[in-house]
């Protein structure tokens, strides 16, 4: 098995909306310290992402911990800033499974719904939102896995942010990260054990600045990727449980123990 560098970082305050880069960030068992603290909720309760409203990816969100305040600027540039007001519990449908959150109270929600064309709430549940729970609180995919998509897309290159992966890796074979899963994988100061693929949607199609659909991703690994025997259909990248928390760099070694 072999190793590479993180080449970048990416987390998000709220599921679904513009990712950030960061040069630092401290792995915890629940996720990246920070990431997908707050998600969207339909008024039936069901998680909304951007699958469903792919201009979320045009807000860009920050929480400050130590102020307990989120902003927000939309893409006609508004910016909304105020303190978290936590209100009612209520129960959501995050994917298939039922999860308890807290509604946020604040200026968002409906600026919100304007922008998707639908009313949607804003929620903060106990433990950060990532997909699969603690055993996917870290995503991984190689720089070398985007040059084959590329490739098998006619493409010069592409966007690694249409993934919305935690670490990107640079210095790896093409899909070599596949060969990581079940193994221990030191990540910076962290260490990982990859649990299985990420399969792959329809935001994997969408422009990460318009969320619009622009690019057949799914086509394109369905070609090349659909025959292999994977643990989520159409993978792309992998999802990993933390064993042991520690601080990550840009830069750092990314290796099997």
């Amino acid at each position: 098995m072999s190793g590479g560098r993180i080449a970048w970082i990416s987390l998000t305050p709220v599921k679904a909306t513009r990712l950030h880069y960061v040069d630092e960030a401290d792995l915890l068992e629940s996720g990246l310290s920070g990431d997908r603290r707050f998600y969207l909720i339909a008024d039936t309760g069901r998680l909304v992402n951007n699958k469903d409203c792919g201009p979320l990816q045009q807000v860009w969100a920050d929480y400050d911990l130590r102020t307990d305040t989120l902003t927000m600027q939309f893409p006609d540039g508004e910016v909304l800033t105020a303190p978290v007001e936590r209100g009612e519990e209520v129960r959501t449908r995050f994917h298939s499974r039922p999860r308890e959150a807290r509604l946020v109270n604040g200026p968002w929600a409906d600026a919100l719904s304007f922008l998707v064309g639908e009313q949607v709430r804003l929620v903060e549940p106990a433990l950060p939102a990532a997909d699969r729970g603690r055993s996917g609180a870290a995503t991984f995919v190689g720089t070398g896995s985007l040059t084959a998509l590329a490739s098998a897309l006619g493409v010069d290159d592409v966007d690694g942010r249409r993934f919305r992966m935690n670490f990107g890796v640079d210095g790896l074979d093409p899909h070599a990260e596949d060969d990581w899963i079940g193994k221990r994988i030191r990540v910076g100061a962290a260490l990982v054990i990859p649990q299985g693929h990420v399969g792959r949607c329809a935001v994997t199609t969408q422009s990460p600045e318009s969320g619009r659909p622009d690019l057949d991703t799914l086509k394109a690994l369905a070609a090349y990727r659909g025959d292999l025997e994977t643990t989520e259909p159409l993978p792309f990248g992998i999802h990993a449980a933390v064993a042991a928390p520690g601080r990550v760099r840009v830069g750092d070694p990314v290796e099997p123990v």
